[in-house]
Protein backbone atom coordinates (compact mmCIF):
# COMPACT_ATOMS: atom_id res chain seq x y z
CA UNK A 1 0.00 0.00 0.00
CA UNK A 2 1.46 3.73 -0.70
CA UNK A 3 0.66 6.33 1.27
CA UNK A 4 -0.17 9.43 -0.12
CA UNK A 5 2.60 11.90 -1.14
CA UNK A 6 1.35 14.62 1.46
CA UNK A 7 1.45 11.92 4.29
CA UNK A 8 5.09 11.28 2.95
CA UNK A 9 5.93 15.17 3.26
CA UNK A 10 4.92 15.22 6.34
CA UNK A 11 6.44 12.08 7.75
CA UNK A 12 9.90 13.53 6.54
CA UNK A 13 9.32 16.81 8.35
CA UNK A 14 8.93 15.11 11.36
CA UNK A 15 11.50 13.32 11.40
CA UNK A 16 14.23 15.57 9.46
CA UNK A 17 17.50 16.67 10.65
CA UNK A 18 20.54 14.52 11.44
CA UNK A 19 20.00 11.22 14.12
CA UNK A 20 22.73 9.40 16.25
CA UNK A 21 21.84 6.30 14.89
CA UNK A 22 19.60 4.04 12.18
CA UNK A 23 16.78 4.74 12.01
CA UNK A 24 13.90 2.50 12.79
CA UNK A 25 10.07 1.97 12.40
CA UNK A 26 8.10 3.32 15.13
CA UNK A 27 5.66 0.81 13.71
CA UNK A 28 7.21 -2.07 13.69
CA UNK A 29 8.14 -5.20 16.13
CA UNK A 30 11.50 -3.83 17.37
CA UNK A 31 11.94 -0.05 17.38
CA UNK A 32 15.11 -0.19 19.24
CA UNK A 33 17.85 -2.27 19.57
CA UNK A 34 18.27 -3.71 23.36
CA UNK A 35 21.80 -3.27 24.32
CA UNK A 36 23.28 -2.85 27.99
CA UNK A 37 23.93 0.50 29.44
CA UNK A 38 24.97 1.77 32.59
CA UNK A 39 21.45 3.41 33.33
CA UNK A 40 19.50 0.42 32.27
CA UNK A 41 20.83 -1.86 34.63
CA UNK A 42 19.36 -3.94 37.29
CA UNK A 43 20.80 -1.37 39.90
CA UNK A 44 20.36 1.76 38.07
CA UNK A 45 16.64 0.70 37.05
CA UNK A 46 16.12 -0.28 40.96
CA UNK A 47 16.04 3.04 42.06
CA UNK A 48 13.55 3.78 39.28
CA UNK A 49 10.19 5.68 40.49
CA UNK A 50 8.19 2.22 38.76
CA UNK A 51 10.27 0.43 40.83
CA UNK A 52 9.51 1.87 43.91
CA UNK A 53 5.87 3.88 43.72
CA UNK A 54 4.19 0.25 44.71
CA UNK A 55 5.62 1.10 48.25
CA UNK A 56 4.02 4.79 48.28
CA UNK A 57 0.85 3.48 46.94
CA UNK A 58 0.73 0.50 50.01
CA UNK A 59 1.18 2.86 52.46
CA UNK A 60 -1.30 5.78 51.02
CA UNK A 61 -3.53 2.71 51.69
CA UNK A 62 -2.15 2.38 54.84
CA UNK A 63 -2.42 5.60 55.80
CA UNK A 64 -6.20 6.11 55.05
CA UNK A 65 -6.91 1.98 56.49
CA UNK A 66 -5.60 3.53 59.98
CA UNK A 67 -7.52 6.51 59.41
CA UNK A 68 -10.99 4.24 59.45
CA UNK A 69 -9.51 1.83 61.95
CA UNK A 70 -8.98 4.65 64.86
CA UNK A 71 -12.32 6.45 64.31
CA UNK A 72 -14.11 3.05 64.11
CA UNK A 73 -12.57 2.43 67.75
CA UNK A 74 -12.77 5.52 68.73
CA UNK A 75 -16.22 6.17 68.04
CA UNK A 76 -18.31 3.86 65.99
CA UNK A 77 -17.66 0.85 68.92
CA UNK A 78 -19.05 3.56 71.76
CA UNK A 79 -21.57 4.04 69.54
CA UNK A 80 -22.84 0.66 68.40
CA UNK A 81 -20.92 -1.63 70.86
CA UNK A 82 -18.11 -4.13 71.01
CA UNK A 83 -18.92 -7.15 68.81
CA UNK A 84 -19.28 -8.43 65.44
CA UNK A 85 -21.80 -6.57 64.08
CA UNK A 86 -20.04 -3.61 64.29
CA UNK A 87 -16.76 -5.31 63.48
CA UNK A 88 -18.41 -5.52 60.31
CA UNK A 89 -19.53 -2.42 60.02
CA UNK A 90 -15.95 -0.90 61.09
CA UNK A 91 -14.72 -3.70 57.77
CA UNK A 92 -17.13 -2.39 55.06
CA UNK A 93 -16.84 1.16 56.23
CA UNK A 94 -12.91 0.62 55.71
CA UNK A 95 -13.13 -1.48 52.31
CA UNK A 96 -16.16 1.03 51.09
CA UNK A 97 -13.23 4.25 51.81
CA UNK A 98 -10.18 2.88 50.13
CA UNK A 99 -12.45 1.76 47.21
CA UNK A 100 -13.86 5.51 47.16
CA UNK A 101 -10.64 7.40 47.40
CA UNK A 102 -9.33 4.30 44.48
CA UNK A 103 -12.19 5.40 42.35
CA UNK A 104 -11.48 9.13 42.51
CA UNK A 105 -7.17 8.63 42.02
CA UNK A 106 -6.20 9.13 45.21
CA UNK A 107 -4.13 6.02 44.35
CA UNK A 108 -2.90 6.52 41.42
CA UNK A 109 1.28 6.39 41.23
CA UNK A 110 1.23 9.10 38.33
CA UNK A 111 -0.67 11.59 40.88
CA UNK A 112 1.30 10.30 44.10
CA UNK A 113 2.52 13.45 45.67
CA UNK A 114 0.73 16.09 44.51
CA UNK A 115 -1.20 17.46 46.82
CA UNK A 116 -4.54 18.75 45.24
CA UNK A 117 -5.09 15.94 43.60
CA UNK A 118 -4.49 13.66 47.12
CA UNK A 119 -6.75 16.40 49.11
CA UNK A 120 -9.78 16.18 46.09
CA UNK A 121 -9.75 12.49 46.35
CA UNK A 122 -10.03 12.23 49.94
CA UNK A 123 -12.28 15.20 49.98
CA UNK A 124 -14.83 13.66 47.34
CA UNK A 125 -14.34 10.26 48.90
CA UNK A 126 -15.75 11.74 52.46
CA UNK A 127 -18.57 13.36 50.82
CA UNK A 128 -19.71 10.86 48.72
CA UNK A 129 -19.36 8.26 51.77
CA UNK A 130 -21.54 10.76 53.89
CA UNK A 131 -24.09 11.02 51.15
CA UNK A 132 -24.34 7.48 50.86
CA UNK A 133 -24.84 6.80 54.27
CA UNK A 134 -27.60 9.35 54.65
CA UNK A 135 -29.45 7.68 51.48
CA UNK A 136 -28.89 4.25 52.77
CA UNK A 137 -30.56 5.33 56.01
CA UNK A 138 -33.29 7.49 54.51
CA UNK A 139 -34.34 4.53 51.98
CA UNK A 140 -34.33 1.42 53.83
CA UNK A 141 -34.70 2.89 57.58
CA UNK A 142 -31.76 1.53 58.61
CA UNK A 143 -29.80 2.85 62.35
CA UNK A 144 -27.39 5.28 61.01
CA UNK A 145 -26.06 7.36 63.93
CA UNK A 146 -26.10 11.10 62.75
CA UNK A 147 -22.45 11.56 64.98
CA UNK A 148 -20.79 8.68 62.14
CA UNK A 149 -21.93 10.56 59.76
CA UNK A 150 -21.08 14.16 60.96
CA UNK A 151 -18.54 13.31 63.01
CA UNK A 152 -17.06 10.05 62.16
CA UNK A 153 -16.35 10.93 58.33
CA UNK A 154 -14.57 14.03 58.26
CA UNK A 155 -12.07 12.96 61.30
CA UNK A 156 -11.40 10.17 59.26
CA UNK A 157 -10.63 12.81 56.28
CA UNK A 158 -8.68 14.93 58.29
CA UNK A 159 -6.82 11.86 59.58
CA UNK A 160 -6.03 10.47 56.05
CA UNK A 161 -4.94 14.36 55.00
CA UNK A 162 -2.84 14.35 57.88
CA UNK A 163 -1.27 11.28 56.62
CA UNK A 164 -1.15 11.72 53.63
CA UNK A 165 0.87 15.08 54.15
CA UNK A 166 3.17 13.41 56.15
CA UNK A 167 4.12 10.76 53.30
CA UNK A 168 4.00 13.69 51.08
CA UNK A 169 6.74 15.37 53.03
CA UNK A 170 8.28 12.14 52.97
CA UNK A 171 8.46 11.53 49.20
CA UNK A 172 9.53 15.59 48.60
CA UNK A 173 12.50 15.07 50.58
CA UNK A 174 13.79 11.86 48.94
CA UNK A 175 13.23 13.64 45.18
CA UNK A 176 15.05 17.10 46.65
CA UNK A 177 17.65 14.51 47.16
CA UNK A 178 17.15 12.50 43.61
CA UNK A 179 15.20 9.73 45.13
CA UNK A 180 12.10 8.04 44.08
CA UNK A 181 12.08 9.90 40.44
CA UNK A 182 10.69 9.66 36.75
CA UNK A 183 13.58 9.55 34.48
CA UNK A 184 12.03 11.68 31.97
CA UNK A 185 13.08 12.72 27.99
CA UNK A 186 11.75 16.07 26.64
CA UNK A 187 11.23 15.96 22.95
CA UNK A 188 10.77 18.50 21.04
CA UNK A 189 11.78 22.38 19.10
CA UNK A 190 14.18 23.90 21.41
CA UNK A 191 12.08 26.98 22.47
CA UNK A 192 9.33 24.69 23.79
CA UNK A 193 11.70 22.20 25.26
CA UNK A 194 13.37 24.73 27.24
CA UNK A 195 10.54 26.43 28.70
CA UNK A 196 9.15 22.51 29.82
CA UNK A 197 12.59 21.50 31.13
CA UNK A 198 12.66 24.61 33.10
CA UNK A 199 9.14 23.94 34.43
CA UNK A 200 9.95 20.74 34.96
CA UNK A 201 13.64 21.48 37.00
CA UNK A 202 12.05 24.43 39.05
CA UNK A 203 9.71 22.13 41.08
CA UNK A 204 11.37 18.26 41.68
CA UNK A 205 8.72 17.57 44.13
CA UNK A 206 6.29 16.30 41.31
CA UNK A 207 8.93 13.70 40.34
CA UNK A 208 10.42 14.35 37.08
CA UNK A 209 13.90 13.92 36.56
CA UNK A 210 15.32 15.41 32.92
CA UNK A 211 17.83 12.99 31.88
CA UNK A 212 18.27 14.50 28.95
CA UNK A 213 16.51 16.37 25.57
CA UNK A 214 16.07 15.32 21.89
CA UNK A 215 15.37 18.03 19.08
CA UNK A 216 14.51 17.79 15.43
CA UNK A 217 18.70 17.30 14.72
CA UNK A 218 21.54 16.01 17.06
CA UNK A 219 22.87 19.18 15.91
CA UNK A 220 20.61 21.44 17.23
CA UNK A 221 22.74 23.56 20.47
CA UNK A 222 21.53 22.79 23.57
CA UNK A 223 18.74 24.53 24.75
CA UNK A 224 19.07 24.10 28.58
CA UNK A 225 22.44 24.49 30.15
CA UNK A 226 23.25 21.42 31.80
CA UNK A 227 20.80 19.08 30.29
CA UNK A 228 22.18 17.00 27.41
CA UNK A 229 20.99 16.51 23.64
CA UNK A 230 20.78 12.66 23.83
CA UNK A 231 19.72 12.40 20.25
CA UNK A 232 17.03 13.48 18.07
CA UNK A 233 13.53 13.04 17.70
CA UNK A 234 14.10 10.01 15.06
CA UNK A 235 16.09 8.28 18.07
CA UNK A 236 13.49 8.32 20.78
CA UNK A 237 12.44 4.73 21.09
CA UNK A 238 16.40 3.99 21.26
CA UNK A 239 17.18 6.64 23.84
CA UNK A 240 14.25 5.46 25.98
CA UNK A 241 15.84 1.92 26.00
CA UNK A 242 19.21 2.68 26.36
CA UNK A 243 18.68 5.46 28.93
CA UNK A 244 15.83 3.96 30.95
CA UNK A 245 13.60 6.58 30.60
CA UNK A 246 10.63 5.96 32.13
CA UNK A 247 8.34 9.50 30.61
CA UNK A 248 8.73 11.10 27.55
CA UNK A 249 7.40 14.78 27.22
CA UNK A 250 6.95 15.99 23.73
CA UNK A 251 6.79 19.86 23.95
CA UNK A 252 5.36 22.44 21.50
CA UNK A 253 4.29 21.44 17.93
CA UNK A 254 6.56 20.01 16.34
CA UNK A 255 5.66 16.54 16.10
CA UNK A 256 1.76 16.29 14.26
CA UNK A 257 -0.77 13.66 15.85
CA UNK A 258 -0.11 11.15 13.84
CA UNK A 259 3.77 11.39 14.66
CA UNK A 260 2.54 11.05 18.30
CA UNK A 261 0.77 7.95 17.75
CA UNK A 262 3.40 5.87 15.53
CA UNK A 263 5.77 7.12 19.16
CA UNK A 264 3.36 6.13 21.33
CA UNK A 265 3.65 2.61 19.81
CA UNK A 266 7.16 2.60 20.16
CA UNK A 267 6.97 3.86 23.64
CA UNK A 268 5.25 1.16 24.54
CA UNK A 269 7.27 -1.40 23.28
CA UNK A 270 10.20 0.24 25.18
CA UNK A 271 7.91 0.75 28.66
CA UNK A 272 7.66 4.32 29.01
CA UNK A 273 4.67 6.59 29.03
CA UNK A 274 3.71 9.60 26.86
CA UNK A 275 3.09 12.92 28.05
CA UNK A 276 2.09 15.84 25.74
CA UNK A 277 3.00 19.39 27.01
CA UNK A 278 0.37 21.93 24.95
CA UNK A 279 1.24 24.80 24.00
CA UNK A 280 -1.99 25.57 25.93
CA UNK A 281 0.38 27.32 29.30
CA UNK A 282 -0.56 27.18 32.88
CA UNK A 283 -4.33 25.13 31.87
CA UNK A 284 -4.73 22.21 33.94
CA UNK A 285 -7.02 19.98 36.52
CA UNK A 286 -10.20 20.35 35.99
CA UNK A 287 -10.41 22.98 33.41
CA UNK A 288 -9.25 19.96 30.56
CA UNK A 289 -11.37 17.31 29.51
CA UNK A 290 -10.83 14.78 26.58
CA UNK A 291 -13.77 14.52 23.89
CA UNK A 292 -13.34 11.64 21.13
CA UNK A 293 -15.14 12.78 18.45
CA UNK A 294 -15.52 12.12 14.86
CA UNK A 295 -12.61 9.83 15.22
CA UNK A 296 -10.49 12.76 16.92
CA UNK A 297 -9.36 13.14 20.26
CA UNK A 298 -10.38 17.03 21.01
CA UNK A 299 -9.24 18.71 24.10
CA UNK A 300 -11.88 20.94 25.32
CA UNK A 301 -11.06 23.40 28.19
CA UNK A 302 -13.60 25.07 30.41
CA UNK A 303 -13.65 28.68 29.88
CA UNK A 304 -15.72 29.59 32.93
CA UNK A 305 -15.58 27.71 36.62
CA UNK A 306 -19.19 25.65 36.79
CA UNK A 307 -21.61 27.29 39.30
CA UNK A 308 -21.85 24.68 41.86
CA UNK A 309 -18.35 25.25 42.51
CA UNK A 310 -18.55 28.65 42.73
CA UNK A 311 -21.03 28.54 45.46
CA UNK A 312 -18.90 25.97 47.03
CA UNK A 313 -16.04 28.96 46.98
CA UNK A 314 -18.93 31.43 48.63
CA UNK A 315 -19.80 29.18 51.14
CA UNK A 316 -16.45 28.30 52.20
CA UNK A 317 -14.98 31.82 52.21
CA UNK A 318 -18.39 33.21 54.55
CA UNK A 319 -18.18 30.05 56.66
CA UNK A 320 -14.86 29.50 57.63
CA UNK A 321 -13.94 33.37 57.14
CA UNK A 322 -16.66 33.97 60.17
CA UNK A 323 -14.99 31.28 62.41
CA UNK A 324 -12.27 32.63 61.81
CA UNK A 325 -13.19 36.35 62.12
CA UNK A 326 -14.27 35.02 65.46
CA UNK A 327 -11.27 33.12 66.82
CA UNK A 328 -8.99 36.13 65.28
CA UNK A 329 -10.75 38.63 67.06
CA UNK A 330 -9.04 38.64 70.76
CA UNK A 331 -5.55 38.55 69.21
CA UNK A 332 -6.56 41.64 66.83
CA UNK A 333 -8.11 43.35 70.10
CA UNK A 334 -4.50 42.87 71.48
CA UNK A 335 -2.39 44.16 68.31
CA UNK A 336 -4.92 47.32 68.14
CA UNK A 337 -3.94 47.80 71.87
CA UNK A 338 -0.31 47.65 70.79
CA UNK A 339 -0.90 49.66 67.79
CA UNK A 340 -1.93 52.48 69.57
CA UNK A 341 0.51 52.28 72.53
CA UNK A 342 3.55 52.23 70.82
CA UNK A 343 2.95 55.19 68.33
CA UNK A 344 0.43 58.10 67.58
CA UNK A 345 -2.63 57.39 65.02
CA UNK A 346 -5.30 55.26 65.12
CA UNK A 347 -4.80 51.33 65.02
CA UNK A 348 -6.60 50.45 62.05
CA UNK A 349 -5.32 51.62 58.60
CA UNK A 350 -7.89 51.52 55.68
CA UNK A 351 -7.06 51.68 52.09
CA UNK A 352 -8.91 51.58 48.46
CA UNK A 353 -8.01 48.74 46.59
CA UNK A 354 -8.97 46.64 43.58
CA UNK A 355 -11.17 43.85 43.48
CA UNK A 356 -12.99 41.52 41.21
CA UNK A 357 -13.35 43.17 37.58
CA UNK A 358 -11.71 46.02 38.59
CA UNK A 359 -14.19 47.16 41.64
CA UNK A 360 -12.78 49.05 44.07
CA UNK A 361 -13.47 48.81 48.24
CA UNK A 362 -12.03 49.65 51.60
CA UNK A 363 -9.18 47.00 52.28
CA UNK A 364 -8.77 47.09 56.78
CA UNK A 365 -5.73 46.22 58.22
CA UNK A 366 -3.79 46.62 61.65
CA UNK A 367 -1.24 49.68 60.95
CA UNK A 368 1.71 48.84 60.92
CA UNK A 369 3.54 52.24 59.68
CA UNK A 370 4.22 55.16 60.91
CA UNK A 371 1.49 57.84 60.67
CA UNK A 372 3.51 59.72 57.87
CA UNK A 373 3.94 56.45 55.83
CA UNK A 374 1.79 57.13 52.65
CA UNK A 375 3.19 60.58 52.21
CA UNK A 376 6.76 59.33 52.10
CA UNK A 377 6.46 56.48 50.05
CA UNK A 378 7.41 58.21 47.26
CA UNK A 379 10.58 58.86 48.36
CA UNK A 380 12.15 55.33 48.70
CA UNK A 381 10.49 54.02 45.51
CA UNK A 382 13.83 53.87 44.23
CA UNK A 383 14.80 51.78 47.33
CA UNK A 384 12.67 48.77 46.78
CA UNK A 385 13.31 45.19 46.35
CA UNK A 386 10.66 44.19 43.91
CA UNK A 387 10.60 44.28 40.69
CA UNK A 388 7.29 45.73 38.83
CA UNK A 389 4.67 47.53 39.97
CA UNK A 390 4.59 46.12 43.05
CA UNK A 391 6.26 48.51 46.03
CA UNK A 392 8.21 46.34 48.89
CA UNK A 393 11.05 47.33 51.26
CA UNK A 394 12.91 44.32 53.30
CA UNK A 395 14.09 46.85 55.88
CA UNK A 396 11.08 49.88 55.21
CA UNK A 397 12.14 52.19 57.77
CA UNK A 398 8.21 53.79 57.73
CA UNK A 399 7.67 50.20 59.43
CA UNK A 400 7.33 50.30 63.34
CA UNK A 401 8.85 47.83 66.00
CA UNK A 402 5.46 46.49 66.48
CA UNK A 403 4.78 47.02 62.98
CA UNK A 404 7.60 44.42 62.25
CA UNK A 405 6.46 42.14 64.57
CA UNK A 406 2.71 42.23 62.95
CA UNK A 407 3.82 41.89 59.78
CA UNK A 408 6.32 38.95 60.41
CA UNK A 409 3.69 36.97 61.33
CA UNK A 410 0.89 38.33 59.36
CA UNK A 411 -1.05 39.68 62.21
CA UNK A 412 -1.52 43.07 60.62
CA UNK A 413 -3.85 41.33 57.55
CA UNK A 414 -5.89 39.61 59.93
CA UNK A 415 -8.51 42.84 59.66
CA UNK A 416 -9.26 41.49 56.16
CA UNK A 417 -10.98 38.43 57.75
CA UNK A 418 -13.77 41.51 57.74
CA UNK A 419 -13.21 41.68 54.22
CA UNK A 420 -13.95 38.35 53.45
CA UNK A 421 -17.06 37.98 55.38
CA UNK A 422 -18.91 40.65 53.51
CA UNK A 423 -17.66 39.17 50.69
CA UNK A 424 -15.26 42.26 49.13
CA UNK A 425 -12.20 39.57 49.53
CA UNK A 426 -11.83 35.68 49.15
CA UNK A 427 -9.88 33.41 51.69
CA UNK A 428 -7.79 32.75 48.65
CA UNK A 429 -6.79 34.56 45.21
CA UNK A 430 -4.53 37.42 44.08
CA UNK A 431 -3.46 39.94 46.52
CA UNK A 432 -5.75 43.03 45.87
CA UNK A 433 -3.74 45.41 44.07
CA UNK A 434 -3.53 49.74 44.57
CA UNK A 435 -4.97 51.60 41.66
CA UNK A 436 -2.14 52.69 40.72
CA UNK A 437 -0.37 48.90 40.10
CA UNK A 438 -3.47 48.50 37.96
CA UNK A 439 -2.54 51.56 35.80
CA UNK A 440 0.80 50.05 35.11
CA UNK A 441 -0.46 46.09 34.42
CA UNK A 442 0.77 44.42 30.85
CA UNK A 443 -2.46 43.45 29.35
CA UNK A 444 -2.18 39.44 30.90
CA UNK A 445 -2.21 41.19 33.83
CA UNK A 446 -5.29 42.46 34.11
CA UNK A 447 -6.52 38.02 34.24
CA UNK A 448 -5.81 38.45 38.09
CA UNK A 449 -8.88 40.84 38.73
CA UNK A 450 -11.19 38.28 37.11
CA UNK A 451 -11.36 36.36 40.68
CA UNK A 452 -11.93 38.03 44.14
CA UNK A 453 -8.74 38.75 45.86
CA UNK A 454 -7.42 37.45 48.39
CA UNK A 455 -5.99 36.96 51.69
CA UNK A 456 -3.22 34.36 50.57
CA UNK A 457 -2.97 33.17 47.69
CA UNK A 458 -0.43 31.19 45.04
CA UNK A 459 2.61 33.09 45.08
CA UNK A 460 2.47 33.69 48.92
CA UNK A 461 2.53 29.97 49.66
CA UNK A 462 5.69 29.99 46.86
CA UNK A 463 7.66 32.54 47.99
CA UNK A 464 5.58 35.26 49.57
CA UNK A 465 7.84 38.52 48.86
CA UNK A 466 10.81 36.72 48.00
CA UNK A 467 9.50 36.02 44.43
CA UNK A 468 10.39 38.10 41.42
CA UNK A 469 7.30 40.56 39.84
CA UNK A 470 7.24 37.92 37.26
CA UNK A 471 6.64 34.88 39.00
CA UNK A 472 4.12 36.30 41.08
CA UNK A 473 2.19 36.77 37.97
CA UNK A 474 2.91 33.28 36.82
CA UNK A 475 1.31 31.96 39.66
CA UNK A 476 -1.66 34.26 40.15
CA UNK A 477 -2.61 33.78 36.67
CA UNK A 478 -1.80 29.63 36.84
CA UNK A 479 -4.27 30.26 40.63
CA UNK A 480 -6.95 32.21 38.60
CA UNK A 481 -7.30 29.80 35.77
CA UNK A 482 -7.08 26.60 37.59
CA UNK A 483 -8.47 27.13 41.37
CA UNK A 484 -10.39 24.55 43.00
CA UNK A 485 -11.83 23.58 46.50
CA UNK A 486 -8.95 21.38 46.81
CA UNK A 487 -6.61 23.85 46.31
CA UNK A 488 -8.11 26.45 47.91
CA UNK A 489 -7.77 24.27 50.95
CA UNK A 490 -4.20 23.08 50.18
CA UNK A 491 -3.08 26.65 49.90
CA UNK A 492 -4.37 27.81 53.29
CA UNK A 493 -2.79 25.11 54.85
CA UNK A 494 0.75 25.93 53.10
CA UNK A 495 -0.38 29.48 54.39
CA UNK A 496 -0.60 28.68 58.14
CA UNK A 497 3.09 26.82 57.81
CA UNK A 498 4.31 29.90 56.22
CA UNK A 499 2.99 32.38 58.78
CA UNK A 500 4.47 30.75 62.06
CA UNK A 501 7.63 30.19 60.25
CA UNK A 502 7.46 33.74 59.18
CA UNK A 503 8.98 33.04 56.05
CA UNK A 504 9.29 35.61 53.04
CA UNK A 505 7.35 38.46 55.27
CA UNK A 506 8.66 41.68 55.78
Amino acid sequence: MTLPADRLVRTDEERRGRSSGPRRSWASAQPFEPRPTPFNSSVARSLRWAEVSTGYQWRAVALDALAVVAVGLLLVVPVYGANLVTAGRVTVALLGFLALVAMFRGYDARTLGDGSTEVSALLRAGFVGATALMALSYTTKAEVSRLVVFAGIPTIVLLALAGRYLQRQFLHRHRARGVAMMRTLVVGDPAAVARVVGDLVRDPSHGFQVAGVCLPSVDDAPPVPGVPVVGAVADVPQVVADRAIETVVVAGSHMSGEALRRMSWALARAGAQLVVAPDLVEVTGPRLNLRPTAGLVLLEVQTGAPPSRMLAKAALDRGLGTCLLLLAAPVIGAAALAVRATSPGPAFYRQTRVGVDGRTFTLWKLRSMYLDADARRDAYLALTDRDGPMFKMRRDPRVTPVGRFLRRYSIDELPQLWNVVTGDMSLVGPRPPLESEVATYADHVHRRLHVRPGLTGLWQVSGRADLSWEESVRLDLRYVDNWSLAMDLLILWKTFRAVVGGSGAY
